[in-house]
């Protein structure tokens, strides 16, 4: 006995893709719409009705025309103009429309034109997107924005002003200190007057540090240049020489000649700089001290890695702390806990970023991330 199979005739073919077509129109979450060559609405799903907040019976006495913000109507109708001469198969352009109740709402609105076999034109169908919620979101954040770069304004005028001020009276009583130093001698000889003078000195350093801070700010795009990443550490090399040579270190240089970066050539002096008189800085009195430097292009960074075998970093204890202002984490008399801070500030100023991999006792590497000219 034979298996027999359903045959499905033509016309029965045609009424499951129709129908397939109105589920895939009628229940789609994007408003899908039929409109004529003249911009008059044939057919609209439910969403393009919520959106709207026109009934199908309404739209369909109206043109898209006549809901349009004036603004946008005629960049629509110059795309829709292209559409029928053929010199363009579809278009996306965001736009407005006029809700029932007089309300504006913005739309992400695709459009492509149906022809019949002789190529001429049928009807066009739209995809309709409310995205009110996301521009108004955009605008909310532009405004915050402003108000943060205003702020900012005012914050870094403020320290500018602050330290200024600072460093003058800290360097008028540095002055009047070493008067009375010369002119009463007796005093120099007391403990409190030994407590004065290096709380002065102190207060003169803490300013200094601050104005270094104050300095850094975001860079306008006309101050960074291209620059050779080989040819700052060749300099940078040179004026550690003297010092790398009296504690017998060992400094690899495997920078590729040809990676360049975007940056302020002062800024690129100072990090390659801390980072290496860190790396000597910190060695360890258990081996000798050798420092690698190389260089690669991840994506659109050229990184720059500063490894070196010395007394290494405990990151669990200190990783959240390693680049915050006066953290130290070696007991050396010349830590101070501002080199880090403002390096990394340099860094990202710059558009670029540091991480940090290190095991106790057996080194650090520092990886600058800057953008590749």
């Amino acid at each position: 006995m034979c298996n027999s199979y359903p045959l499905y005739m033509p016309e029965s073919l045609s009424l499951i893709k129709d129908k397939l077509f109105e589920n895939i129109f009628n229940f789609a979450h994007g408003g899908i719409a039929i409109l004529s060559t003249k911009g008059k609405w044939i057919k609209v799903n439910q969403s393009v009705v919520k959106c709207l907040g026109y009934s199908e019976e309404e739209l369909y006495q109206l043109s898209f025309q006549d809901i349009t913000h004036k603004d946008d109507l005629d960049s629509d109708l110059g795309h829709m103009r292209s559409l029928i001469s053929g010199k363009t198969d579809n278009y996306q352009i965001e736009k407005r429309y006029f809700r029932k109740n007089g309300s504006i709402v913005w739309t992400l609105l695709s459009v492509s034109l149906v022809r019949d076999v002789d190529g001429r034109p049928l009807y066009f169908i739209s995809q309709i997107h409310d995205i009110s919620k996301q521009n108004e979101d955009k605008s909310r954040l532009g405004a915050l924005l402003r108000v943060a770069k205003e702020q900012n304004n005012r914050l870094s005028s403020f320290a500018d002003i602050i330290t200024h001020n600072l460093r003058t009276h800290a360097s008028n009583l540095l002055t009047l200190f070493d008067f009375i130093e010369e002119e009463y001698q007796l005093l120099v000889k007391g403990e409190n007057f030994g407590l004065l003078k290096e709380s002065i000195n102190n207060l003169d350093e803490t300013v200094s540090h601050l104005a270094e801070v104050a300095k850094i700010k975001s860079i306008e795009e006309c101050k960074i240049e291209s620059l050779n990443l080989s040819v700052f550490v060749r300099h940078a090399l040179y004026n550690v020489s003297a010092l790398a040579k009296n504690i017998n270190c060992t400094i690899e240089n495997h920078i590729c000649e040809h990676h360049k970066v975007k940056a302020v050539p002062a800024f690129l002096d100072s990090i390659i700089l801390n980072f290496l008189t860190n790396a000597i800085k910190y060695r360890s009195d258990c081996r000798g001290c050798i420092i690698k430097l190389s260089s690669e292009i991840i994506n659109e960074f050229v990184v720059f890695h500063i490894e070196d075998n010395g007394l290494g970093i405990d990151l669990e204890k200190y990783g959240d702390n390693l680049f915050q202002m006066y953290k130290t984490f070696h007991r050396n008399k010349d830590a101070l806990g501002v080199g880090l801070f403002i390096t990394k500030n340099h860094i990202e100023s710059l558009g670029g970023c540091v991480d940090v991999k290190s095991e106790v006792d057996k080194g650090t590497t520092f990886s600058v991330y800057l953008k590749s000219a």
